[in-house]
Order: C-alpha cells, then structure tokens, then sequence
C-alpha cells in the first residue's frame, strides 16, 4: 500500500504539534536557527547544509524555503518518520538514512564538497559524550573555513540552581503557550504505529538499529569545551528561553 499526501501530511502535522511538548518556542527557535544559516551562507549561491537527526524535516525543509538554492541534506535514522517526510515535503530536500556517529555515517552522506552549515535540534543530545565528540570532530573537518554548526537544544546550566530556574521559566512558558495540551511522544507513537497504511514504513522501522534514547546530560558549557576541542574557532549560545538553547560553533 502507498503512502498518500494527505496521510503523510496528517501524521507530519501530529509531530510538529506533539514536538511542542518538548521544544520551548519549537518554531521561533527554528527560525533563529534559519536566520543563522541565512547569515552565515550569505554570498555562498549554492550552500550546501546538513539536517542532522532531521526527524519528518520540518527544519530542512524551512531551510530549503529559506534559501531556495540551497542543496539541503535531511539525515536520520528512522525510516518512518523519513518516508512522511519524503511524502510530505518532497524534492527541495535530499533524505539520509543513517545512524549519526556510527562507523559508515559519513560516507552514506556522500558528499562532494565541504558543508556551508550543519543544523540540529533536540537530536545530539542523544550521542553520548564520546560519540558527540567524535561527531564534533568530524563535523569540523567536514565544514569549510567559516561553516557553521547550529545546535538548538536542552542544554542546561553549571549552576544547579540555576539550572532549576531556567526549567521552571520554561515550564511556565510552554505552560502559558498551551503546549502541554499536546498529545505526548508515547501517544503519538501508538497511533501512528496502528495505522494500516504506515504499516511498510512501521515494518520497516522493526528491522532497523535505532539510536539509544538515552540522553548524555552535558550542560552548555561542557558543550562549548567539546565544540572547541573539536576545532572551532568560535562557540556561544544566540537564543536561549529556559534551558532550551540555540548553540553556534563557527569553524
């Protein structure tokens, strides 16, 4: 059975909203995100860009609108949530099946040129901290003299307490945005998983290794350091609204 428009375009629009949950400002922060890639490729006519842990590629595909003649890469390893994405938001985006830090990772992307920018949102915090530094390192060399990593994700304080605070801020935020009405992960995963005419890509998904669920808790600073023993030149954060941040490492 194929995979309609209008179910792929249903089950992408329940993971935007259930991703809510998770995401402080999920939307602003994707457009900050844009606005950094936007900036830092600026004069580049053909900047090549990198999704990583993409999801469906709601931000690979704002960034392909963004900057139309972007060649823009949308890698994950959940085979489901790539073929809604590939039926949903179509040819502007070229999707990567493969398991971020893994030995072969790289050369799935088959790149023939140096990445212009590297984006990712609530994904690399997945990796753990042998693995991120390894990802790191990797995309450092990967980039070219100027390319940017963007990082938008939870990533907390030093400070214990203020650390606290931060979440607390957070919660009130999404509290007052409503996004807790959202259905959760777990619901969505149900729902999708019954769903006869995802039944392929649910099949498919069984027979893959997905990466753990597991997070590696580093805070913002422990980032900065990795990100810089990694070889960039610059690092700092440019958003941040509770502990939800967006980190840029400039090479």
């Amino acid at each position: 059975m194929g995979l309609s428009m209008a179910t792929a375009a249903h089950w992408v629009e329940r993971w935007e909203c259930q991703q809510q949950r998770y995401a402080i400002d999920r939307q602003e922060r994707f457009t900050v995100i844009a606005d950094v890639v936007e900036h830092m490729t600026a004069g580049h006519p053909a900047p090549l860009i990198a999704d990583l842990g993409c999801g469906p590629g709601a931000l690979a595909a704002l960034l392909a609108d963004r900057l139309p003649k972007a060649e823009v890469l949308a890698v994950d390893a959940d085979p489901l949530l790539m073929g809604l994405g590939r039926a949903h938001y179509g040819s502007p985006i070229r999707y990567v099946e493969t398991v971020i830090g893994e030995p072969g990772w790289l050369k799935a992307l088959a790149l023939r040129r140096p990445l212009d920018a590297a984006v990712s949102t609530t994904a690399l915090h997945y990796l753990g901290e042998r693995t991120l530094h390894r990802v790191y390192r990797q995309l450092a060399a990967l980039l070219r003299p100027g390319g940017v990593l963007v990082n938008g994700d939870h990533l907390c304080q030093d400070a214990p307490a203020i650390a606290e605070i931060a979440g607390v801020v957070g919660r009130r935020r999404a509290e007052r945005q409503r996004a807790f009405a959202h259905e959760d992960w777990n619901s969505w995963w149900s729902a999708a998983t019954a769903d006869q005419e995802l039944a392929e890509l649910v099949a498919e998904r069984r027979n893959r290794r997905l990466p753990s669920s597991k997070e590696n808790e580093l805070t913002l600073s422990e980032h900065v350091a990795l990100l810089r023993e990694a070889g960039f030149a610059h690092v700092g954060p440019v958003w941040q609204f509770g502990n939800s941040h967006v980190l840029v490492a400039v090479r």
